[in-house]
């Protein structure tokens, strides 16, 4: 375990910036780092969807579900990962998808908008929710599940612009809400589908 935590550790440092650049190619994939059954209880939260809906993973209980960290406003890397977690959920059948709670690392790309564009341009599956809220709720779900965050501030041309950086992350929590899998980008949709396979058969 203590080989487990120090990999985390140090694979849950800032990782990519979320702007309008064109996307850098992705470097190869890291190992998923994994847990036994029972062993880590996912913290649970409650943030609102792109519809202003309750959502929480304590609402999900019963079926795995996949929660990573994005940026609404994000147009490299965010929407890749989105893409893959996309053709993971379509190429199941419907009664074996995963649920995606996708937690904002943007407490400035988190209008209604924002999110339905990002709905629309990115074609989400429906198994798809946002998570948002306030700076000081989402900061908290940040911390908890090891999420750095850092946003840089300046003005250009006038405007001023917000620049995040974040741990492009995504978790598989298992039916009985513990976390089973942890995958950094890059990642592939047959990655995490090998893993919820086995999550589901145990």
């Amino acid at each position: 375990m203590a080989v487990v935590a120090a990999a985390v550790g140090g694979l849950l440092a800032l990782q990519h910036r979320s702007s309008t650049r064109d996307a850098i190619a992705s470097g190869p994939a890291a190992p998923p780092v994994s847990w036994p059954a029972g062993a880590r209880r996912a913290p649970d939260f409650r943030l609102l969807d792109q519809f202003g809906r309750a959502v929480s993973l304590s609402s999900l209980r019963g079926r795995p579900v996949i929660v990573t960290f994005i940026d609404p406003l994000c147009r490299n890397y965010c929407p890749l990962e989105a893409k893959q977690l996309n053709e993971l959920v379509r190429g199941l059948p419907a009664a074996k998808r995963p649920a995606i709670v996708a937690v904002s690392v943007n407490v400035y790309g988190n209008a209604r908008a924002n999110l339905l564009q990002d709905v629309a341009k990115w074609r989400l599956v429906p198994e798809w929710r946002w998570a948002v809220g306030g700076n000081r709720r989402l900061a908290s779900v940040w911390r908890r599940y090891q999420i750095g965050v850092l946003v840089t501030t300046k003005r250009v041309a006038g405007v001023t612009v917000h620049e995040v950086s974040h741990t492009e992350a995504a978790y598989l929590i298992d039916g009985r809400g513990y976390e089973r899998a942890l995958f950094l980008w890059p990642f592939q949709a047959q990655d995490v589908r090998a893993a919820l396979a086995r999550v589901s058969a145990a």
